[in-house]
């Protein structure tokens, strides 16, 4: 036993996301020791991040702390860090904790946000790539409406725009999400506004939302969106965003304090590969096992990951099905290398793309048929589900949806903000004036 031990190759996994958890899920203890990196201790649904963010759910019920997903993997360990750079010829990595060595690294990086080059819009727009982000999403909306309640009338024309720029997936979903919000749960808590004032804009610089999905989810979602009172503006761009106004490229701006920005996304730095390594978007190439190119032992899998095939010219659509099947075939080739056996090309099949827009609302393509409406909003609910990794969180999330559906409110509107240092020290200052009182 203790030979076999030695002879375990050493598997270096930068990254917690879909494909990151399956590739170590998947790989055989018997023959890999596993090293998983990530900036954060936790892997991030990031589907239901809308959800956090209309305040839907709490963030603990999609968020997964790696040491409690693999507490049964005696092969595993778990660094909290940042990997700085690749050492390609040397099997090393180095990270802002220390160096360590590998036998097999796997790229599972994912992407971050793209702002195409505007450092205003970055500075100043909402993304959504990240519990935090969901997180802090929840606390401005909220809090906007305590400031909606006592701003001058002259303040509240930009309290009272809420834009969202970018309507794939996560557009349409916020979007629909904060229209049912608007109409069923802020009314009752904030009974001295008007909601009529509250707009709710998404922008999209193609002729349609949902962009990659079938003709008819097109139509359908937009439809879907005007039906609860979203405007939706087609074939626009956002030309620059100063925290107050918004430029658009047909010349008009927009008053706003809110800008949530799901535009685009490019992928993540990594140093040590030279620039003929990566293909449009800052995807890193790879070939058909997922390989990058020019090396024997370096792997990308995931959003990070560009591999050309017949079916897919341009590279892998960006969703959690490729990643998790990409790596569950990097588990499978690492166990054929390690055999010495013939290892499997990567074949992507399309099981088709979905997305709700609100209660009984949702569009579905599947490779042979199209539906909508109240069952394709039961099939987005229960896939998702079955993605959850845990079943106390499946059950909590469902118990949730379930108690939401029927009560049309789901009671989670905390603000959770840090406090300022002004107000501790007044908090501090008040408990000291007490005790000696």
């Amino acid at each position: 036993m203790k030979l076999a031990a030695q002879q375990k190759k050493k598997v270096i996994v930068v990254g917690g996301g879909f494909a990151g958890v399956q590739l170590v899920r998947s790989l055989d203890e018997k023959m890999f020791d596993v090293l998983l990196i990530d900036k954060v201790n936790h892997h991030q649904f990031q589907p239901l991040f809308y959800q956090v963010a209309s305040s839907q759910i709490e963030p603990s019920s999609i968020s997964f702390p790696f040491r409690n997903v693999f507490r049964k993997k005696n092969n595993v360990q778990i660094r909290l860090a940042e990997v700085q750079r690749v050492f390609q010829n040397e099997n090393k990595i180095a990270t802002d904790i220390g160096v360590f060595e590998y036998d097999y690294l796997i790229l599972a990086i994912g992407c971050q946000t793209n702002f195409f080059g505007n450092e205003n819009i970055a500075k100043n727009v909402f993304p959504l790539k990240t519990t935090y982000d969901a997180i802090n999403i929840r606390n401005h909306i909220l809090l906007t409406f305590e400031k909606i309640i006592s701003a001058a009338d002259e303040e509240r024309e930009a309290l009272f725009n809420l834009v969202i720029v970018g309507a794939g997936p996560t557009g349409v979903e916020l979007s629909g999400a904060f229209a049912e919000i608007k109409k069923q749960v802020l009314p009752k808590d904030y009974r001295g506004i008007d909601f009529s004032k509250f707009n709710i804009l998404l922008i999209e610089g193609t002729k349609n939302t949902l962009n990659t999905m079938s003709v008819a989810s097109k139509v359908e979602s937009k439809k879907y969106l005007e039906q609860m009172g979203v405007t939706v503006i087609t074939e626009t761009f956002v030309k620059d965003y100063d925290g107050e106004t918004m430029l658009l490229s047909n010349g008009k701006e927009i008053k706003t304090k809110t800008v949530i920005w799901s535009a685009g996304v490019i992928g993540n730095n990594l140093q040590g590969f030279t620039s003929d390594a990566y293909a449009r978007g800052n995807r890193i190439i790879v070939d058909r096992y997922n390989r990058v190119t020019g090396s024997e032992n370096i792997y990308a899998v995931g959003d990070i990951a560009y591999m050309t095939t017949t079916l897919y010219p341009n590279g892998h659509p960006q969703l959690a099905n490729v990643a998790i099947n990409q790596a569950k075939n990097v588990a499978k080739n690492l166990f054929r290398l390690q055999s010495k056996k013939k290892l499997t090309e990567f074949e992507y099949k399309d099981l088709g793309s979905m997305a709700t827009i609100g209660k009984n609302k949702a569009v579905v393509d599947l490779p042979f048929i199209h539906f909508k409406g109240y069952f394709a909003w039961l099939v987005w609910m229960f896939l998702h589900l079955m993605l959850i990794l845990t079943v106390r969180n499946k059950l909590i999330i469902f118990i949730n949806w379930a108690w939401t559906y029927f009560s049309k409110d789901s009671s989670l509107r905390l603000i959770l903000t840090p406090e300022s240092k002004k107000n501790k020290q007044k908090s501090n200052l008040y408990q000291e004036e007490h005790v000696l009182s």
